[in-house]
């Protein structure tokens, strides 16, 4: 398992911070360590309380989250938020994960929120487990292990796991899941599937065996299939 993200929420607006706090507690892989309404509490805050990462408006009286993040610096992974667009780009010049433009919805909350989960598991050595997809009005939680394959559909893809009968439907490309799945573990076989490599149970005459579906290899994808596998197929 991961290590929870460690994170604090600095925002003198108390609806913008509730908000976030809600969206944290919602969030398994997250725990909250600290709330405060200015850039002065926080300082002394994050002395006793520190956090893998912070949510940090940009706009507040006597420091800005701009000029806090820079004595922040180190270890600490920054998040802005704001109302105000202008700021996206000074917010990336001190090496902020993201910039969220407030009102936030959860969707980018958490999209962002998976970035920092993601470089927090690479300097720990360890490796995500999981993806979020958007299926029906709400974020799933898919576990790689529990993926057999993934089926493309046009715009949305099929994924089908061993967790249920029906496959969870979402709205997302094949380029886009291919970058979300851990490379040794995944392989595109067609322009339509990627398979779990670890549910293979045969290939026959060409085609993958994953319980009662046959799925084909295609032509393009055959190369990289068989040094995935370190077989030759006939």
């Amino acid at each position: 398992m991961c290590s929870k993200l460690k994170c604090a929420i600095i925002d003198d607006e108390p609806l913008a911070s509730d908000l976030l706090e809600s969206y944290v507690r919602k969030t398994a892989f997250m725990s909250l360590t600290g709330k405060y309404s200015s850039a002065v509490s926080a300082l002394e805050g994050l002395k006793s309380n520190p956090a893998d990462l912070v949510f940090l408006d940009i706009q507040m009286p006597e420091v800005s989250g701009m000029d806090l993040a820079k004595i922040i610096g180190g270890q600490t992974m920054i998040i802005f938020t704001t109302a105000f667009e202008q700021f996206a780009v000074s917010g990336y010049k001190v090496n902020a994960v993201d910039y969220l433009l407030k009102p936030i919805s959860y969707a980018e909350f958490l999209q962002a929120s998976e970035k920092a989960q993601d470089r927090l598991s690479e300097r720990s050595g360890e490796k995500p487990e999981s993806v979020f997809v958007k299926s029906d009005y709400k974020l799933i939680q898919v576990r790689f292990n529990e993926i057999l394959y993934i089926e493309g559909l046009r715009d949305y893809l099929k994924i089908h796991t061993t967790r249920d009968s029906a496959p969870i439907l979402t709205l997302m490309s094949m380029k886009s899941m291919s970058a979300s799945l851990p490379e040794d573990r995944f392989v595109r076989v067609h322009k339509s599937y990627i398979v779990n490599m670890d549910k293979i149970e045969a290939v026959d005459r060409g085609r993958i065996v994953i319980g009662n579906t046959s799925i084909p290899i295609g032509d393009n994808y055959k190369a990289g299939f068989q040094s995935a596998i370190g077989v030759e197929i006939k």
